[in-house]
């Protein structure tokens, strides 16, 4: 079974489930002013709040993607990965340049993972 969770606009939704698999679709900084730490910290934790209410946690993420305006920011993405995965747990990632994401937003991230309860 399918499930479809959190609809946006008649475009997406936001998370679809199958099989205990989260597939969960673009998150982007809920403030775009902030810098490439302070975005890359509120989409990781979007993304943590977002697990919970779920039934998971970051421990239990397979994989992510990040689409990022400019990769030369991408220690300063580094920094605030690292404050929010434990090593033990650390996804595996990819990296993606792309030329525009909206007004003053730096990054974009996917991500799936597992459901534990």
């Amino acid at each position: 079974m399918i499930k479809r969770i959190l609809p946006y606009e008649g475009l997406l939704h936001e998370v679809v489930e199958h099989d205990g698999m989260l597939y969960i679709g673009g998150i982007v900084p809920e403030d775009a002013s902030l810098d490439m730490s302070g975005q890359a910290s509120d989409v990781l934790g979007q993304l943590a709040r977002l697990l919970e209410t779920l039934g998971s946690d970051l421990a239990n993420v397979l994989q992510v993607t990040i689409y990022m305006t400019d990769l030369k920011e991408k220690a300063a993405f580094n920094a605030a990965w690292k404050a929010h995965f434990a090593e033990a747990h650390l996804p595996a990632r990819a990296a993606i340049g792309v030329a525009d994401l909206g007004p003053g937003v730096k990054l974009e991230m996917t991500a799936i993972a597992a459901r534990i309860r």
